[in-house]
């Protein structure tokens, strides 16, 4: 299966040095998370819960 990465539209342009991309990975894998300036650098492999817990502690302090 081939991960079709998507670059936050949070990460800014692509100028910005700090960039994140998402790719769903394998069906019951999860999500992955990787730094678009170095996608062959591998990448975080997060469950469904797993993401929606770290998207949800994003949302709850914005400024850590």
């Amino acid at each position: 299966m081939t991960v079709q990465w998507r670059k936050s539209s949070y990460s800014g342009t692509a100028t910005d040095e700090v960039c994140v991309e998402l790719g769903r990975l394998a069906p019951g894998v999860g999500i992955g998370v990787r730094d678009s300036k170095d996608p062959d650098g591998g990448h975080l492999t997060l469950s469904v819960a797993q993401f929606a817990g770290l998207v949800e502690q994003i949302k709850q302090h914005p400024e850590r």
